[in-house]
């Protein structure tokens, strides 16, 4: 007796597969989801959450450290690197067991097991158990993420050649740590291990460190890093990377045209992603796929007549959970028949968090003017806000609007300070709204709070001046 047809088959069960899942089980659709691992993919287990735990312990080892100065004598403080996996740990279990509970809730089937796509329609998977079995579907979702990209001709070992997963679940704190790479994860891992007490480099080949970033961001990191301790090598080639030894010793090549040879205890390569698109059917089904191996898709997600993809595996820019989310809803509500618009890449936010922390959303300085626009903007340093001084977090950090001159919309909105990966969303409402200096600065921002800096900051784009400035 053959099964029932699905609605829709959703491959891989990170944050864009099971929050289609979500809205699929709400929209009344008989689903299933296809997982080969635990279940949340690699941002709940490897990625975004445990990071973020670990950087807590980060966060609040530095804040204890720092006790004195708020009257909070704390003696003889110190750090157990497997108290803070186990709350890591802790995390990541309870944030996987929260996606069972919500394919239960929603009556989605999940099926453990390998999938591959086998014609039209069908969905193929060798079972964890043992066994196989086909399911038919009206529609397809491919949502099978990505995994780190090594360096070449040097693969990962996962004992001192790390990659971020790697970088998770190292037994004890090295001596000296380097990251290739200086994006979030590079940037998040260095931030982390200086804080647990590692010698930290990172090395970037692009001419400045959070390349993505605003310039100022990048410039105003660089001199928080130093003075942390971490070593920062931007517009720097790695040339080799001598793994014989007993310690990793990397040749680097500076601004300057010089060439030093830096010895680690761990490195992590953070360079990069590859698409998880190989060996699972895609091309015979019909999807297209990029000189990368990343699956091109319209507006709506569709990649090929009945199959639809989302997240880390799809060309589309930038690779963020939140980004897969938004892409799984926006599929299932279009595969329904719902009338939905496309995603606008440019106006979802990122975040970085390290210390300090980076947000941003929109066009940078530089962008807008690429793009033909005469901005003007509005900055508002954290050294002058009364709940950072609070804190003890006035050292670094500032908010900056980019907007065009002519009709005041803002452009762009790009924060670097304390907790400011908590505040970006209201550049992206700002965005999403098309708001103006005029309209943000309208908006009464509460005292004393970190998140009055950017009405300062639109104060001073609209009238060339903060107050408290």
């Amino acid at each position: 007796m053959s099964e029932a047809v699905y609605d829709v088959v959703i491959v891989g069960s990170g944050p864009g597969g099971y929050v289609a899942a979500v809205r699929a089980g709400q929209l009344g659709m008989r689903t299933a989801i296809v997982e080969a691992g635990p279940m949340g993919g690699v941002c709940l287990n490897v990625g975004c959450i445990p990071t973020k735990a670990l950087l807590h312990s980060a966060d609040l080892l530095d804040e204890v450290k720092e006790g004195k100065r708020f009257g909070v004598m704390v003696e003889g403080v110190s750090f157990d690197l497997a108290g803070a996996m186990k709350h890591k740990n802790a995390v990541v279990k309870a944030s996987s067991d929260g996606v069972n509970f919500l394919m239960k809730k929603n009556k989605i089937e999940v099926v453990n097991g390998w999938a591959t796509l086998t014609g039209r329609g069908q969905v193929h998977v060798k079972l964890n158990a043992g066994g196989e079995r086909t399911l038919q579907a009206k529609h397809i979702l491919v949502a099978t993420g990505a995994q780190p990209r090594p360096f070449p001709g040097v693969p990962f070992d996962h004992t001192r050649v790390l990659s971020s997963t790697d970088a998770l679940q190292l037994p004890a704190v090295p001596q000296s740590f380097m990251s290739i790479g200086a994006g979030a994860i590079g940037i998040e891992f260095a931030s982390m291990y200086r804080a647990f007490g590692a010698e930290v480099t990172v090395v970037e080949a692009l001419p400045r460190i959070v390349p993505n970033e605003d310039e100022e961001v990048s410039a105003e990191l660089v001199k928080a890093f130093q003075r942390r301790g971490i070593k920062t090598m931007a517009g720097a080639r790695v040339e080799g990377i001598d793994t014989s030894g007993e310690h990793i010793v990397v040749n680097v090549t500076g601004t300057d045209g010089k060439t030093t040879a830096i010895t680690v205890e761990k490195l992590l390569v953070a360079i990069g992603i590859l698409p998880n698109t190989k060996d699972i059917g895609l091309e015979a089904a019909g999807v297209t796929l990029d000189q990368r191996g990343f699956i091109t898709t319209d507006g709506y997600m569709r990649a090929a007549d009945g199959i639809y993809a989302v997240g880390d595996c799809v060309a589309a820019t930038p690779w963020l959970a939140h980004k897969a989310s938004a892409e799984g809803i926006l599929a299932i509500e279009h595969l329904a028949g719902l009338h939905v618009t496309p995603i606008d890449y440019g106006k979802i936010a990122a975040c970085t968090y390290c210390s300090p922390e980076i947000a941003s959303v929109g066009l940078t300085e530089a962008k807008a003017k690429e793009q033909g626009y005469e901005v003007k903007v509005g900055k508002f340093p954290f050294s002058a806000n009364g709940k950072a001084r609070v804190l003890g977090q006035n050292r670094f950090g500032f908010i900056k609007i980019v907007a065009d001159k002519q009709y005041d919309e803002i452009l762009g909105v790009h924060m670097i300070g304390p907790r400011v990966t908590e505040m970006i969303s209201e550049g992206g409402l700002a965005l999403t709204h098309e708001a103006t200096g005029e309209s943000m600065l309208q908006t009464i921002h509460a005292h004393p709070t970190l998140y009055e800096a950017i009405g300062e900051a639109a104060h001073a784009l609209v009238h060339g001046a903060a107050i408290h400035i």
